[in-house]
C-alpha cells in the first residue's frame, strides 16, 4: 500500500515538473525571464502588474523619432509615427463619418484626418491621437483596443507594459517591431482606460477600414475582445472561445488571440496565445525561428 502511495506521489511530482517546464519554455519563447514566485498567503493583486508605466520606457525606436515620409515602401529603420493632434504624416486608420477628398487615399491623409477628428467625445479629453505605426507594406497587422496613458502621452501605439510584452512576442515570432504594423480600433484614449463605447468604435471604424485597405496585410492579428467584436461586427463574440480560429475581414485572414495586458495577469493564457502566434506564422508561410 505504501509503495502504491509513493508511486502515485512521484507521478504527481513529475507531472507538476513537466507543467512548470512548459510554462518556463513558453515564457522564454516570448522573451520573458522566468521568475519564481512563492505561494502568497493573500489573494494575488493585479495592480502591480497592470499599472501603467509613467515614462514611455518601452519605445523600441528612438523616443525622438520623427514621422518618416510615406513615399517609401517600408520603414525598417524609422517607422512613421502620428504624434499629438497636429496633422502630421504617419500611419493610421479611418472613421465611418470621414469622407476623403478626391485623389488616392493614403496613410498620411488618414493620419491628418484623425489628428483633427471630432467625431466623438474622446477628442475633448485626449492629449494625442494615436493612429498607429510600422511597416507600410506589412505581412502582419496587429490591432489592439485603444491608447492607454503612455500612448496618449507619446502619440505612439503599445509603448506601456503590455506594449513591451507585445514587442517581445513579435521578436519571438522572428520579426522586428518595425517589420509589422500596430494599430488600434480607436485612436484616442478613453478616460480611465475604460472599454470604448459602441459609438466611439463606430466613429473610428471608417479610419481602420481605410488603413487596412492601404496597408494590404496578409494576416491581421486581433488582440482581445474589442478588436475581435469590432472587426467581426458581433458584440457577442468572446476571445476565449474564438482565439486561434482562422476568420476573415475584407478578404484578409484574421486570427484573434489574447491581448498582452491579459497575459500580464494570466500566466495560463501564455501557452494558448503562443499557439495562436504559431498559427499566424503558418498562415504567413514562415517557420518558427530556432532559438540559439
Amino acid at each position: 500500500m505504501r509503495n502504491a502511495e509513493y508511486g502515485w506521489a512521484m507521478e504527481e511530482r513529475e507531472a507538476l515538473a513537466r507543467n512548470l517546464k512548459q510554462l518556463i519554455e513558453l515564457d522564454r519563447a516570448l522573451g520573458i525571464d522566468f521568475v519564481f514566485k512563492p505561494a502568497a498567503s493573500a489573494a494575488p493583486v493585479a495592480a502591480p502588474v497592470a499599472a501603467p508605466v509613467a515614462a514611455p520606457v518601452a519605445a523600441p525606436a528612438s523616443p525622438a523619432t520623427k514621422p518618416a515620409p510615406v513615399a517609401k515602401p517600408s520603414v525598417a529603420s524609422a517607422p512613421p509615427v502620428v504624434v499629438r493632434t497636429s496633422p502630421v504624416a504617419a500611419l493610421v486608420t479611418p472613421v465611418e463619418a470621414v469622407v476623403t477628398t478626391t485623389g488616392p487615399d493614403s496613410l498620411e491623409r488618414i493620419a491628418a484626418e484623425i489628428a483633427t477628428c471630432r467625431a466623438c467625445g474622446l477628442c475633448d479629453t485626449r492629449r494625442s491621437t494615436v493612429p498607429g505605426e510600422g511597416n507600410l507594406q506589412p505581412e502582419l497587422l496587429f490591432i489592439g483596443e485603444g491608447p492607454g496613458v503612455d500612448e496618449d502621452a507619446t502619440g505612439r501605439p503599445c509603448v506601456g507594459a503590455a506594449g513591451q510584452l507585445l514587442t517581445k512576442m513579435i521578436v519571438a515570432m522572428g520579426f522586428k517591431r518595425e517589420d509589422v504594423f500596430i494599430a488600434n480600433i480607436i485612436k484616442c484614449r478613453p478616460p480611465g482606460n475604460r472599454t470604448p463605447e459602441p459609438a466611439e468604435v463606430t466613429a473610428c471604424m471608417g479610419y481602420l477600414r481605410r488603413q487596412i485597405a492601404a496597408l494590404k496585410p496578409t494576416v491581421i492579428c486581433a488582440l482581445g475582445n474589442t478588436p475581435l467584436r469590432a472587426l467581426m461586427g458581433d458584440d457577442n463574440l468572446d476571445i476565449t472561445r474564438m482565439r486561434g480560429q482562422k476568420l476573415s475581414f475584407a478578404g484578409i485572414t484574421l486570427i484573434p488571440t489574447f491581448h498582452p495586458s491579459y497575459l500580464l495577469l494570466n500566466d495560463e493564457a501564455k501557452k494558448p496565445c503562443w499557439e495562436d502566434l504559431k498559427l499566424v506564422l503558418k498562415e504567413l508561410g514562415r517557420e518558427l525561428p530556432k532559438r540559439g
